[in-house]
């Protein structure tokens, strides 16, 4: 090496090991000592409400309509205030699934409700939501975002008993 500042050994081997150790230094998204109720996962409300298909399908028809854009959307959230979770419970398999309106548009946009599916799952916040209540990726039928920090999250489910 010309020209350059030589290091001693002692300084470049602990250099390394602050490296290495780093990703174990991190902080967990939600403390486990936390006296933060279970309905709060990484600083986010996470709410549910019960509904029927029937009284939600203009919505849900609508976030199904928009699911290409929130794709991104989701793919990009790190951060929310509030996730409402509506259980469309007369919609959920035990119940023979979604009313036929909203079962002809998810299959119009099945690949996109599936992309959906599989972003939700990869994002660590959306996931651990849903999962907190019980619902799989595979009961979304849906997600909206009324407005920043918030995402209402449609499943054809019943909620945990």
């Amino acid at each position: 090496m010309t020209g350059g500042v030589k290091i001693p050994f002692p300084a470049t081997a602990a250099a390394a090991l602050m490296i290495a150790a780093a990703p174990h230094a991190a902080f967990p998204a939600q403390p486990l000592d936390s006296n933060k109720p279970a309905s709060t996962i990484v600083d986010s409300d996470v709410r549910q409400e019960e509904a029927l298909s029937k009284t939600e399908a203009g919505k849900v028809i609508t976030a199904i309509d928009r699911t290409r854009e929130n794709i991104g959307t989701v793919r990009k959230t790190t951060r929310l205030d509030t996730v409402d979770i509506v259980f469309l419970t007369d919609a959920a398999r035990s119940e023979g699934g979604p009313p036929p309106a909203i079962e002809n548009k998810v299959k119009q946009h099945q690949d996109d409700v599936a992309e959906l599916r599989q972003e939700i799952e990869a994002n660590a916040l959306l996931f651990n939501a849903i999962d907190s209540r019980r619902v799989q990726a595979e009961d979304v039928l849906a997600v909206e975002f009324d407005n920043p920090g918030k995402v209402v999250i449609y499943a054809a489910a019943k909620p945990p008993k």
